[in-house]
């Protein structure tokens, strides 16, 4: 859904956009939504600033962070973001940045792409890990196996070659 801003002129407008998984490029092979996304807020615009308020739910496929297998999640969250043309964003503001400025980004042109809003912020409320489970086991470094699922016997074959002459040594306890 593109919002025209010369036609919203200085007012708010409040939305109900349902965000089918095929409108929308998450840039990942490892995230894809399962299924619609719901995005609700309103959009407020005034002379040099659009504020933009509201809240997703989704339920994406990710890959766990250690084995790699699929995992289902469903995300919901609010947020706030400003936006600014470039001309209204000035090398003084650069300068002088404040934590209420690393909310606002900037944009081109004389229409938002509220679509491109909510991939924005979905792909900013993922973690940074995503585990199938908390005491998943991962992949063997060696061989790749899912630790999960099967052991393997790679930490057992090998030995640290500086140890290795200590598995020659034969002790007798008398």
């Amino acid at each position: 859904m593109v919002v025209d801003l010369i036609k919203l002129g200085n007012s708010e407008k409040h939305f109900e956009i349902e965000i089918k998984p095929l409108e929308i490029n998450l840039e990942s092979e490892f995230v894809k939504l399962n299924s619609p996304a719901q995005f609700n807020g309103k959009l407020k615009n005034s002379d040099s600033r659009v504020e933009v308020q509201g809240n997703i739910s989704a339920e994406l496929a990710l890959d766990c962070s250690r084995c790699l297998q699929a995992v289902s999640k469903e995300f919901k969250f609010d947020f706030e973001n400003a936006y600014v043309t470039a001309e209204n964003y000035t090398e003084e503001q650069e300068i002088e940045l404040e934590i209420k400025d690393l909310e606002v980004s900037i944009f081109e042109g004389d229409k938002i792409d509220l679509k491109e809003i909510a991939r924005e912020q979905i792909l900013l409320a993922l973690p940074s890990q995503i585990l199938c489970s908390e005491n998943c086991k991962g992949l063997c470094e060696k061989c790749g196996t899912n630790l999960n699922n099967n052991d393997c016997k790679c930490a057992e074959k090998e030995v640290d070659p500086r140890w290795a002459a200590l598995g020659k040594l034969k002790i007798d306890n008398e």
